[in-house]
């Protein structure tokens, strides 16, 4: 047992035998329900030996000692021996595999591989190949750069610049094997009122991104201070005339302003329709 010193400080480790992304996309998923608590997070990736195990649970050890209290281990090792040297450390153990594996076993009806790299590795190689070619399709297309591609594309995101585009196509290529290009509306095209002709014949696949003039404005001074680019004025007449362009062309939007780049790619697939290549 351990008195609690500082139950406002935690140390957090996140084992893996392999990349660790699952590890931590499902440990700090859990942790954010959870305010007030200052959490100290280390990653430990590629833990696939004894002689590593007994190394994570030394610093796991030693945390304990110094925290006073029990370290949060989130685990995702798939090797047996590798777990047990695991599950013998000082610290709160949470392992996902051995919370769900026994029982997806026994709905099933045969046991699971215990393979390392199941999740994030190349074992599919059409699979990888097919996250790879989305994420060279939005590199090539961005910033509207091979218009020519466009029929290729899935969709094509349109907003004024630093509203997120180009994350935006990334995180879709990366996550979902899409096809995203995107096309930044310059201050002519605002002014115009209208979208610019290249990108007529692909309305059905057009869809728009903006921010709060505000956010937008501390976004581009962090860039480029004192410039008429980054002035709130500029900003705000950019937002007006770029939600009015969408409302006027019947162009679906979304405000990113407090939004991740998760929920706003998620936001996208739903309302375009959009159909994943990439599970996982």
């Amino acid at each position: 047992m351990f008195s609690v010193v500082n139950p406002m400080r935690r140390s957090v480790f996140f084992l893996s035998d392999h990349t660790g992304i699952t590890a931590e996309t499902l440990g700090r998923s859990l942790l954010t329900q959870f305010e007030g608590i200052e959490f100290q997070q280390t990653s430990w990736p590629f833990l696939d030996n004894m002689e590593k195990a007994e190394s994570a649970v030394s610093r796991i050890n030693r945390a304990a000692r110094e925290d006073g209290c029990r370290p949060l281990v989130f685990s995702t090792i798939v090797d047996t021996e590798v777990r047990k040297v695991i599950l013998t450390c000082r610290g709160a153990v949470f392992d996902f595999f051995d919370a769900f594996n026994d029982k997806l076993e026994n709905e099933l009806g045969q046991p699971a591989l215990h393979a390392t790299g199941r999740s994030h590795g190349i074992g599919d190689f059409q699979r990888y190949a097919s996250r790879i070619d989305a994420l060279n399709f939005s590199l090539s297309n961005d910033d509207g750069l091979m218009a020519s591609n466009y029929p290729a594309s899935d969709i094509i995101l349109l907003g004024v610049s630093r509203s997120g585009k180009t994350p935006t196509c990334l995180y879709l290529a990366l996550q979902y094997g899409v096809l995203a290009a995107n096309y930044p509306l310059t201050e002519d095209d605002l002014k115009a009122g209208l979208l610019p002709k290249v990108l007529a014949p692909y309305r059905d696949r057009l869809f728009g991104l903006t921010i709060d003039p505000d956010r937008l404005h501390r976004i581009r001074t962090e860039r480029y201070p004192d410039s008429r680019y980054s002035q709130l004025r500029q900003c705000q007449f950019e937002v007006d005339a770029v939600e009015s362009l969408y409302r006027r062309e019947a162009v679906p939007f979304v405000n990113t302003t407090s939004m991740s780049i998760e929920e706003i790619a998620a936001t996208i697939m739903q309302r375009a329709g959009i159909q994943r290549r990439l599970y996982g």
